[in-house]
């Protein structure tokens, strides 16, 4: 009985050797199980694919509605998710600025206006932070006032020499000085906080408006834009990039070097090639102050009204898309600043994101009454 059953055994061994452990036989097993569990159990996939799809869809569904019912981009209830938001509203600006997804608020704003002379230029600035916000909170304390104590001492000169019919000589424009001004602050800044070893950075986009003429200078990657008369979209301002090829040629010469992480980065530390502060990179030359500067003819372009914002806008909105979407919110109590903002941060943006926006007259292309 006992050798009748190790016979037994030993069949089926050589059974299972022979025939069901080969690789063909395993091969066919594997497929017999996927075609069975496919026409089994397809009809519990499909529910768990169509609740997904049914999920994304009432999520989308409820922001397009939140949208939708806040016809002035108000959604105060959702305010209560950002620690810092902040508003401004007067006359023909208004900004709108939350912190967002990160951890700390470093972007600021300025609106200097002279309500007493309005032929004196009006002054308005965006200073996003980076590594801490004693850098944007040094250039909105200093650099807007000193900049009108220099505005209204040119002015002062220019009336001067225009009573008595002399030429200026001193070589002073509304672009020199902003150079001077935006160089003389970072120096000070650089003082001040290497002084107590805060490696704080900022960017600096800052506007001139005057009656006939529009001056802008930029550090960094905060951007400026326009809308003219036709609808079309002008760029105020270039972002300053460590890949550029000027960008990268000058740090290279200076000794430096740029790297990919996430971004391209000087040092593989700051994602843009200029700013205010930055002592330790300052020290190596790799990073500088130097403001790019234009000038605009207002009565040649007749504008509508100008964009200034911290690249929290610009991560989600192209130039031409940003000047479309305020184009069409103009009426809005916050001239579509506020809707923007909010619609860059349900697109995803990471950063702080600030938006100014200016209103100009409609005819003449002249600063709309302050």
């Amino acid at each position: 009985m006992i050798e009748d059953t190790m016979t037994l055994l030993s069949l089926l061994g050589r059974i299972m050797r022979y025939f069901l452990l080969r690789p063909e036989t395993l091969f066919l097993l594997c497929i017999s199980l996927a075609l069975w569990s496919y026409f089994f159990h397809t009809d519990e996939v499909k529910t768990i694919v169509k609740s997904s799809r049914d999920a994304v869809k009432m999520v989308k569904g409820k922001v397009a509605e939140i949208m939708q019912n806040d016809k002035f981009g108000g959604l105060d209830v959702l305010d209560a998710e950002f620690s810092k938001t902040w508003e401004f509203k007067s006359n023909n600006v208004a900004v709108y600025s939350i912190q967002g997804r990160r951890d700390h608020m470093e972007d600021r704003f300025e609106v200097l206006t002279d309500i007493v002379n309005k032929s004196h230029p009006s002054i308005f600035g965006i200073f996003d932070g980076h590594g801490g916000e004693a850098a944007a909170d040094f250039a909105k304390a200093h650099l807007s006032e000193a900049l009108r104590q220099q505005l209204l001492s040119y002015d002062r000169e220019k009336e001067k020499e225009k009573d008595e019919k002399n030429e200026s000589s001193d070589g002073r424009s509304y672009p020199s000085i902003l150079e001077q001004q935006i160089l003389a602050l970072d120096r000070d800044m650089l003082d001040k906080l290497s002084a107590v070893y805060n490696e704080a950075g900022t960017t600096c986009l800052v506007a001139l408006l005057s009656d006939k003429e529009l001056t802008v200078a930029n550090v960094g990657d905060s951007r400026g834009v326009l809308c003219d008369k036709d609808g079309n979209t002008i760029a105020l301002s270039h972002d300053h990039k460590p890949y550029q090829l000027k960008e990268r040629k000058r740090i290279k010469k200076a000794g430096g070097f740029i790297s990919f992480n996430g971004s391209w980065r000087v040092q593989g530390i700051l994602a843009m090639s200029r700013s205010l502060g930055d002592y330790p990179l300052k020290n190596l030359n790799v990073v500088i102050p130097d403001p790019d500067i234009m000038t605009f003819d207002l009565d040649k372009l007749q504008p509508e009204f100008m964009i200034l914002a911290s690249d929290g806008l610009w991560d989600a909105f192209s130039n031409e898309e940003a000047v479309r979407f305020i184009k069409e919110r103009l009426d809005e109590p916050h001239f579509g600043a506020k809707s923007i903002v909010l619609q860059s941060f349900y697109r995803g943006c990471p950063d702080n994101i600030t938006v100014m926006v200016v209103k100009f007259k409609g005819a003449g292309g002249k600063a709309a009454e302050q």
